[in-house]
């Protein structure tokens, strides 16, 4: 019989990619949705209701759980909503693998390993913190995956941003003293899959090998694009953070 896992936030970017990835590697998938339905996520579950990702678990009954789902502006969606998975997870003896983020890092440092305190300097930052000891607290076997930019078949927070920002639909800049580690979905999505069928436990960083800012990370997605026209100027900017 397949081994069951249950992914929150399914029809999410990197959700989606988990599930189906996992899908191909014979796991028996459930994914959860907060609006609409997909093929590959068929339970709805609000993750700021308790007692909904508690019954959710209880029902499905998985032996591992992946929680990607997220909600970058809403801190209930992003610590509380970790907080209900992690102990329903725990209640019920799965496996936990909670994706966290580099932005638990002000940047003031050079270089983080997994012992690194947080301390993040914006709103994002601070739930995901809040979120990891959240988990930690409630099962120190939980994986917590601190990962960076996401980027991949041009869906990819980044991308999306910068062909935005090209294009005119926004207003902003990418910011040349914000450094990260990009690391393509589906390698993310393995990794996550492969502790998922571990015993790791603790923060693991999984991040791609080069850093580089966003400025010159928005550089190289609109050339691959065709989109670095000569004459157009880039909007860039030093940010008030580095994370």
């Amino acid at each position: 019989m397949a081994r069951r896992i249950l992914i929150t936030g399914a029809t999410g970017y990197l959700g989606s990619r988990v599930a189906e990835r996992a899908t191909d590697a014979g796991w028996s998938v459930i994914g959860t949705y907060l609006r609409a339905a997909s093929d590959i996520a068929e339970a709805q579950l609000d993750i700021r209701d308790a007692t909904a990702v508690r019954n959710l678990v209880r029902q499905v009954r998985p032996d591992a759980v992946i929680h990607t789902a997220a909600g970058r502006d809403d801190w209930r969606a992003m610590a509380d909503g970790a907080a209900h998975v992690a102990a329903a997870a725990a209640e019920q003896g799965s496996r936990l693998v909670h994706v966290s983020s580099d932005a638990v890092f002000s940047g003031r440092e050079v270089d983080y390993d997994e012992v690194a305190s947080p301390d993040p300097v914006y709103r994002y930052g601070a739930a995901k913190a809040a979120a990891e000891t959240a988990v930690a607290a409630v099962d120190p076997t939980a994986a917590v995956v601190r990962t960076s930019l996401i980027l991949g078949y041009g869906r990819g927070q980044h991308e999306v941003l910068t062909r935005d920002l090209i294009a005119g639909r926004v207003q902003g800049a990418l910011f040349t003293d914000m450094i990260r580690k990009p690391i393509h979905v589906d390698d993310l999505a393995d990794a996550l899959l492969e502790l998922a069928a571990s015993s790791y436990g603790g923060v693991l960083n999984v991040a791609g090998p080069d850093a580089i800012s966003r400025y010159d990370l928005g550089v190289l997605i609109a050339r691959r694009a065709g989109l670095d026209r000569p004459g157009s100027p880039w909007p860039r900017s030093r940010s008030r953070v580095c994370a």
